[in-house]
C-alpha cells in the first residue's frame, strides 16, 4: 500500500495538540519577566527555524508554544516594581519576607503568572498564598492555605527593587 493513502501518525498528533490554556487575566509581567519571555520566544524561533524539514513531528509543539508566546507578550502588562512609590503594603512586584508560627522565614517575590517560579520564591500574583498577601502591612498576620494545613505568615519586611 502506497503512503499516500496512510495517515502518518504525525499528523494525527498535530490534530490532537491542543492550545495552551490561557488564565484569562491581565498579563502582569515585570520588566525583567517580559525580557526572559521574549528570550524564550526568540529560542523556539530559532530551534524551529534550525529544524528545517527535518523534524517535521516536533514543529507542530513548536508552532503551538510560539502561538502561545507570541500572544503573551502582546498581551503583557508591565509593572515595574521600581516605580511604585515607597509603599508599606504589600502589591505586585513586592519582594517580602514572613515568618510563619514555626520561626522560620520565607521570602517571597510577587511576580507574574509568566515569572512564576516557586522553587525560587517567585509566586504568581494569582495564587492563593499572593492574594493572602496583597494589602498586607508589616505585622499583619495573614492564613496561608495550603492542602498540607493551613500555615500563619507574620509579614516582618516589604520592599520593592
Amino acid at each position: 500500500m502506497s503512503r499516500a493513502f496512510v495517515k502518518d501518525q504525525d499528523d494525527v498528533y498535530a490534530e490532537q495538540l491542543p492550545d495552551r490554556p490561557d488564565s484569562g487575566e491581565p498579563n502582569y509581567i515585570t520588566p525583567k519577566g517580559l525580557v526572559a519571555l521574549k528570550a524564550r520566544l526568540e529560542a523556539l524561533v530559532a530551534e524551529k527555524a534550525a529544524l528545517g524539514e527535518d523534524a517535521p513531528a516536533l514543529k507542530p509543539e513548536l508552532d503551538r508554544d510560539i502561538r502561545w508566546l507570541e500572544s503573551r507578550v502582546t498581551k503583557a502588562i508591565v509593572l515595574d516594581p521600581k516605580t511604585h512609590e515607597a509603599t508599606d503594603e504589600v502589591q505586585f512586584g513586592a519582594t517580602l519576607e514572613a515568618v510563619d508560627d514555626h520561626g522560620k522565614r520565607h521570602k517571597f517575590m510577587i511576580v507574574g503568572e509568566d515569572e512564576a517560579d516557586a522553587a525560587k520564591g517567585r509566586i504568581s500574583w494569582l495564587s492563593p498564598l499572593a492574594k493572602a498577601l496583597i494589602g498586607a502591612r508589616v505585622g499583619d498576620t495573614v492564613t496561608w492555605k495550603r492542602p498540607a494545613g493551613d500555615l500563619e505568615l507574620e509579614i516582618a519586611k516589604i520592599g520593592y527593587r
